[in-house]
């Protein structure tokens, strides 16, 4: 199991540069695994913390979906991963564990993150609903 977290403050949603496999060296929404006994929204609140620097409050589900990578008939990994969208509670956003970099990117911006479509998804529903109010 996996979790993400779209974080939208001030317009812009927060984007991680992966530093490790699914998805090396892409821009995508910040999350990771959930470990044995935690519940998701424990693992969101963990993994954003430890891989963003921020603490973020988990609002509501955006999207449960597969990633599965097969080499070949292998297959490689087979995530389910549930998307949140969250609410930043405090910290500065900076890299660390599984992240190379992170940045704030407004919604002009997102063509140049070359988004995995999923994740281009999540964070154009995340930036509505933050703009709803």
């Amino acid at each position: 199991m996996g979790v993400g977290g779209a974080v939208v403050a001030d317009g812009r949603v927060l984007l991680a540069r992966r530093a490790k496999p699914p998805l090396l060296g892409r821009w995508s929404i910040p999350g990771g695994t959930v470990e044995l006994g935690e519940t998701l929204e424990e693992a969101l609140v963990r993994e954003m913390a430890e891989e963003t620097g921020l603490e973020v409050e988990p609002l509501e589900i955006l999207t449960v979906f597969d990633r599965i990578e097969r080499a070949g008939a292998d297959v490689v990994f087979h995530y389910v991963i549930v998307d949140y969208r969250c609410r930043h509670v405090s910290g500065t956003a900076r890299a660390g564990s599984d992240a190379a970099e992170v940045c704030w990117a407004a919604p002009d911006e997102l063509p140049r993150f070359d988004l995995t479509p999923k994740a281009m998804e999540v964070v154009t529903e995340a930036l509505r609903l933050a703009s709803a109010g």
